[in-house]
């Protein structure tokens, strides 16, 4: 009797990226692959890459390689994580379905293990089905739109084709809320409560807002709805946005300008988390978690605290396969044995 063969279906799990190690070389080439894309920097190119090439490239690896060090383990927390999150995701898949040859995979945007090599293996190993989850909770052209590129380049080279899923965003999704309210109440069930929380977003520049990205929405959606999980009132939390780059204006409130405002008022007291990140990384273990303490404390602020991003946690990795789940189960209608 013929017994057709299992149907191959990939996960992606895909970041932003980091560079392959702490030092000048690499942090020049991740920075170079990165502020190259017209997704991230919308200057006309031949212009931008004049900047980049004769003042951002030759100056900035060096400022950060120590800020990167100081945050390394065996490897990049980002990839670290990403590599936790794809196990523990798998764990928790493969099991429920038997019928197809399931393989999850980890990818950057930036650096290693990249995107376009990735797809070029499966290549080599067609596929029936993948599947896309970029781990931005809030899609944004400059970060979630440029693994989408990435699939439409490898489209236009390949014959034959499989089918194909994209998780556009979970910015609402309960799962993803409940799991950033539990963070919280963890964190402050051993640390105690701060007089504020706020939820700092990584930000984008606000013309990129201006005309049509719904990053800025989506990251007040979020917020309004882990505060109204936890139960606070208006004035026991805020959110902001970190990570400017150049001198036009970004969207707002700034990060390091809010927590200055607090404790000018006198406020002595802030928990930070940041919801746009699955998983730590330098801008949250090194700007938000030690440069935006020393902006608090040297403005007359007291106890800074980071709660961590929600990384390999229980409830994350459920979120994660929950998202999956659903494009799992219909496939299994259509490739029904």
């Amino acid at each position: 009797m013929f017994s057709a063969p299992k149907a191959k279906v990939t996960i992606i799990l895909a970041n932003l990226g980091t560079p392959d190690e702490p030092t000048v070389p690499a942090v020049r080439r991740f920075l170079k692959q990165f502020l190259s894309d017209q997704r991230v920097i919308e200057i006309p190119k031949p212009i931008w890459q004049i900047i980049l090439r004769l003042f951002i490239l030759p100056f900035r690896p060096k400022r950060v390689t120590h800020a990167y060090a100081m945050v390394w383990g065996q490897d990049s927390p980002m990839r670290e994580i990403v590599l936790e999150q794809v196990q523990a995701v798998q764990q928790q898949l493969i099991e429920h379905y038997p019928q197809f040859e399931l393989n999850i995979v980890p990818a950057m945007s930036y650096g290693n293990p990249g995107i376009q090599e990735l797809l070029q293996k499966l290549s080599l190993n067609p596929q029936d089905h993948i599947i896309l989850l970029p781990l931005f909770p809030q899609y944004s052209a400059t970060s979630t739109a440029p693994l989408y590129d990435a699939i439409a380049k490898w489209i236009l080279t390949q014959r034959n084709l499989p089918g194909l899923s994209i998780v556009r965003d979970y910015y609402q999704h309960p799962l993803y809320i409940q799991a950033l309210a539990q963070s919280v109440r963890d964190y402050q069930a051993e640390h105690g409560v701060a007089e504020k929380l706020l939820m700092s977003f990584h930000g984008i520049p606000q013309p990129y807002a201006d005309k049509g990205d719904p990053y800025a929405d989506r990251c007040r959606m979020t917020g309004q709805l882990v505060a109204q999980a936890l139960g606070l009132q208006d004035d026991q939390w805020g959110m902001s946005f970190q990570s400017r780059f150049g001198k036009q204006e970004w969207i707002k409130p700034y990060t390091d300008q809010l927590l200055k405002d607090w404790a000018e008022q006198g406020v002595k007291s802030v928990q930070i988390m940041s919801p746009a990140f699955s998983a730590d990384c330098l801008e949250t273990l090194e700007e938000l978690a030690v440069e935006n303490a020393e902006t608090f404390k040297s403005a007359g602020g007291e106890h800074y605290a980071y709660i961590p991003a929600l990384n390999a946690r229980t409830d994350h990795i459920a979120l994660l396969s929950t998202l999956l789940q659903a494009n799992l189960d219909a496939l299994t209608q259509t490739f029904a044995r």
